[in-house]
């Protein structure tokens, strides 16, 4: 018996972050199980009991306490979906000081596939940091490709940027 693959979806506080009960029912819709994982600020932006409802888990914010049971079935595949300019930059450092960059930072170094959707203002992506930062998780494997405007655009262009992940993970 196969199951849906599952996705780790981490959302950091960018604007589009409101807008993320679409997204998890478009990557639901296409055949992802979705867990969130969610930054302290994008916590506070959210609903997360009804997240939680929508998603059949719980959303994290904080690290379990050691011995406490995992609460999400293990990733296949982990999105940073909006990825910040200071997520991104933490990320690439291994700053671990979030539950959210942690799930990322372990992603990395366990060989997950792993996508950013970076929402970065023009002069935070012009900032010398941000540019070297971005290269680096690249090389790291990292896909990483820039977030559409969900209010032009709709969250598609990123469950299209996901599915090859997902078919991949799923037939293995």
């Amino acid at each position: 018996m196969s199951r849906a693959p599952v996705l780790h979806l981490v959302v950091s506080a960018a604007g589009p972050a409101r807008g993320i009960a679409a997204l998890v029912d478009l990557l639901s819709a296409d055949g992802w199980t979705v867990c969130l994982i969610l930054s302290p600020t994008a916590a506070t932006w959210l609903d997360r009991a009804a997240l939680a409802e929508t998603t059949g888990h719980p959303v994290r914010v904080e690290w379990r306490f050691p011995g406490d049971p995992e609460p999400h079935p293990r990733a296949d595949a982990v999105a940073a979906v909006p990825a910040t300019f200071n997520v991104m930059n933490k990320w690439a450092n291994g700053i671990n000081d979030t539950l959210a960059l942690g799930t990322l930072n372990e992603a990395v170094g366990a060989g997950l596939p792993v996508h950013a959707f970076p929402c970065v203002g023009r002069g935070l992506g012009n900032h010398p940091a941000y540019a070297g930062n971005r290269r680096l998780l690249e090389q790291a494997g990292v896909v990483v490709t820039d977030l559409p405007n969900p209010d032009r655009e709709g969250w598609q262009p990123v469950v299209d940027a996901l599915r090859p992940t997902r078919v991949r993970r799923s037939a293995e």
